[in-house]
């Protein structure tokens, strides 16, 4: 292993409440991406010095070292930036499907995030760039709201709004400038999610992949009647079972492309040698992080 990030999903797989759970006793750490030392014979896909990643989650990436099938890796080009690679098989692949599969977008429509300093919200930010789609970035108010805000629009946004400027009146306003968002992506649940469906479209969806405020999705009644709202859900360890590998290696060759051509970089990241683990899971844990803890193994 060369390098695997701190995700929330792991987090909450360790405490036992994620969907998904290994059988115990289990190695944490869902993605990362490694180095091929040596193959067995009847190996083909993969040759010594590869770059890989997890094919699918609950491998155990928060190690030195490991030994896995052919079928449990996926190799990346070596020339992407580590914390790239590192950081590819989850987070990104959760944006770009939600960009791709629940609104038939064209460039110039426009997508409403919340939680978007999050490793999905910059990944979106990017992803909605390159395909030529507008974003609206919603974040919590924080006391260096300004260098956040320079940053994400640094990545590609278009706007980056606090949780109270989304509550004022003025935002009437606002979507006369650009077309009203027809795809909601709702990490946060509670009040969050309900400011995001009032901005909504006719006939809108919001996508709900996450719950970092453990409160509940409220839909009001006329939203779903006379605005005909769509509520969805989006979970990639179900878009892998739905889907063949061949498909999912797709995905990953689609980021790695967008990573090559500068249009696609990790989240801001820093970087801890595994030793020091209980450093960087303390710091995974704190509120408003904006940097992904990864740990480095070499």
């Amino acid at each position: 292993m060369l390098a695997a990030p701190i995700n929330p999903s792991d987090i909450n797989m360790i405490q036992g409440n994620y969907g998904l759970l290994p059988k115990l006793p289990a190695v944490g750490g869902n993605e990362g991406v490694g180095q091929v030392v040596a193959v067995g014979s009847s190996v083909t896909g993969v040759k010594p010095g590869d770059w890989v990643i997890p094919a699918n989650a609950g491998l155990g990436t928060w190690r030195t070292e490991a030994v896995f099938s052919e079928e449990a890796l996926i190799g990346v080009p070596s020339d992407i930036p580590l914390q790239s690679a590192a950081t590819l098989s989850v987070n990104p692949c959760t944006a770009y499907r939600m960009l791709m599969d629940f609104e038939q977008l064209q460039p110039g429509d426009s997508v409403i995030q919340n939680a978007s300093n999050s490793g999905v919200g910059q990944a979106v930010i990017q992803i909605a760039a390159a395909l030529g789609l507008r974003t609206v970035n919603v974040v919590r108010d924080r006391p260096d709201i300004q260098k956040l805000t320079d940053r994400l629009k640094s990545l590609g946004a278009e706007h980056v709004l606090t949780e109270e400027e989304l509550r004022k009146h003025e935002m009437k306003n606002f979507f006369k400038d650009m077309p009203q968002p027809r795809l909601a992506l709702n990490c946060v649940g509670g009040k969050s999610s309900t400011e995001l469906l009032r901005h909504l479209a006719r006939g809108g969806t919001m996508v709900t992949y996450g719950g970092m405020a453990k409160q509940p999705v409220i839909a009001s009644v006329s939203q779903l009647i006379f605005k005909d709202l769509k509520l969805r859900g989006f979970w990639l360890s179900q878009w892998k079972k739905d889907h063949s590998p061949a498909q999912f290696k797709e995905l990953i060759l689609t980021l790695c492309s967008l990573i090559s051509r500068g249009q696609l970089t990790a989240p801001a990241c820093s970087e801890v040698p595994l030793q020091d683990y209980q450093r960087a899971l303390e710091a995974s844990m704190q509120p408003f992080v904006s940097s992904k803890q990864i740990l480095t193994m070499c």
